[in-house]
């Protein structure tokens, strides 16, 4: 069976200042969009038999200059909904709740359309990515590629594993990189992790 590239979208303002970006749909910035090109030679020299993208538009984006070719939108590749956190930052919510994690405790309800999703909820899309990517691998001889977000590419990181989706946190990502799960023994691993050129 094939590898599994996980792609972290380039750089956007957002992530630079460390507000949470789930539903708002930024683009890269100048050097996010420098970070997908150096991605290409570490993609390029593969078949790939699945490339898949977050609808959102820094993840297509990030696909289109690191030369991800035909990169479908997969909607359950989608960022993390942090509901009433969305673009707040981390040290901003503990002024008010300084015990909360975003992996243990979830997020509360946000406006309409976006009642923020706990690690479980996380979970179960990374499940359904990863049913696809499996079904995919086991008909070709090549690897898959998933161009998305931090968070949701690290809880499908620790499903591919089999562990709990809180134990996501154990997965730094940052942004513009490459990581690589393979298999040893029938098992997986990761091979590679936080790659760039």
């Amino acid at each position: 069976m094939g590898d599994l590239l996980l792609v972290r979208h380039g750089e956007t303002e957002w992530s630079v200042s460390g507000q949470h970006t789930g539903f708002t749909d930024l683009p890269l910035t100048e050097r996010g969009e420098e970070q997908a090109k150096s991605l290409a030679p570490l993609l390029s020299g593969r078949t790939y038999c699945l490339t898949l993208t977050s609808p959102l538009h820094r993840a297509v984006r990030t696909a289109e200059l690191a030369g991800v070719a035909g990169a479908v939108p997969e909607p359950d590749l989608h960022e993390w909904d942090y509901g009433a956190y969305e673009g707040i930052t981390t040290v901003e919510i503990h002024r008010t709740r300084p015990a909360w994690d975003l992996w243990t405790d979830g997020v509360p309800p946000g406006p309409d359309g976006h009642p923020g999703e706990s690690p479980e909820e996380i979970g179960r899309r990374a499940d359904r990515v990863l049913a696809r990517v499996d079904a995919a691998l086991q008909n070709c001889g090549g690897d898959a590629v998933l161009v998305a977000h931090g968070h949701f590419l690290r809880v499908l990181t620790a499903r591919r594993l089999g562990l709990p989706p809180a134990e996501g946190r154990l997965f730094q990502l940052a942004t513009g990189t490459v990581s690589r799960l393979s298999t040893e023994h029938g098992r997986p691993v990761i091979a590679e992790w936080n790659i760039r050129p």
